[in-house]
């Protein structure tokens, strides 16, 4: 039986829906209200949506992308660069730490052990802290305590402590999602855990552990909090890590803040939600291709 088969038969016609809705009324109520929660979420992304591309396009200016900023064009150019460097160093930082420590809890640490009961309600609770929190943690530690100054890197270390539980908690789930069965047959056949865990296991995760990767990219992209106290508000091109250097979503709320640039402002939302499609459009085709290339061999 092929696949159109089985969704032939799968299939209710419009009648039998209807009778099962009369003798289950209750299942009419909830797909009623699935229905209502799909339109009303659609309704407020594509407002949204619209709402920034009406108030942003026709404010996007050339001056808006000149190499250096000043008072006069507020390019945005240096702050796009600083977030693609801010983006990649919280990543490289946050990565391997959250892959890594969900390895272990998974594959390495016993069963029902209490630590690791311990280390998962301490990434849960550090999920739901207010990234102000982290801003000031990050301004006390890295900026005061490390005399790191306001930087790139400051920065960046505070968004992977932000960002690490993230990561760690949906590459834990992805990894449980692995049928055990896959790691029988790879010792069955003589390999150890460790060539299990990278050969066999992770491969078959990488959907979930780049979900977790995606949700991380959106949020450094869009924090503004814990950046002005880290990495500052300096309009240039940071190179440097050790330099201080504004983001776009930072640059957008500093245009907001002076009140001078406001459409400039919306023209820089415009860009900064561009920019996050692109870089989950890439993140999800990458995975797909990973995925697809797995199944070939």
């Amino acid at each position: 039986m092929n696949k159109k088969e089985e969704k032939a038969i799968n299939r209710l016609s419009v009648s039998d829906r209807v009778r099962t809705y009369l003798h289950h009324p209750g299942s009419l109520i909830l797909w009623l209200l699935v229905v209502i929660a799909a339109i009303a979420t659609l309704g407020v992304l594509f407002y949204l949506i619209g709402y920034i591309l009406i108030h942003g396009i026709p404010y996007l200016t050339p001056d808006l992308f000149a190499w250096k900023y000043d008072s006069d064009n507020v390019s945005m150019m240096p702050a796009i660069i600083n977030t693609i460097l801010m983006t990649l160093i919280s990543l490289v930082i946050a990565v391997p730490f959250g892959i890594g420590s969900a390895i272990y809890l998974v594959e390495y640490a016993k069963r029902g052990n209490k630590l690791v009961s311990v280390i998962r309600v301490t990434a849960e609770t550090l999920t739901g802290i207010p990234s102000i929190i982290y801003g000031l943690f990050g301004m006390l530690f890295f900026v005061t305590y490390l005399k790191w100054g306001y930087s790139m890197i400051a920065g960046a270390c505070t968004l992977a402590i932000m960002v690490l539980p993230v990561i760690m908690r949906t590459t834990e789930e992805a990894l449980i999602a692995v049928p055990d069965s896959y790691r029988e047959g790879s010792f069955g056949l003589g390999a150890g855990r460790l060539r299990t865990v990278f050969k066999i296991v992770l491969p078959a995760a990488v959907p979930g552990i780049m979900s977790g990767i995606i949700l991380s990219i959106g949020r450094i992209v869009g924090e503004t909090a814990a950046l002005i106290y880290t990495s500052g508000t300096i309009a240039d091109v940071a190179l440097n890590p050790m330099n201080s250097g504004r983001t776009l979503a930072v640059h957008m709320y500093s245009l907001s803040r002076e009140g001078l640039h406001t459409d400039q402002a919306n023209a820089t939302d415009v860009v900064l939600l561009i920019i996050v499609f692109l870089i989950n459009g890439i993140s999800g085709l990458v995975s797909r291709k990973f995925i697809k290339g797995e199944q070939e061999a």
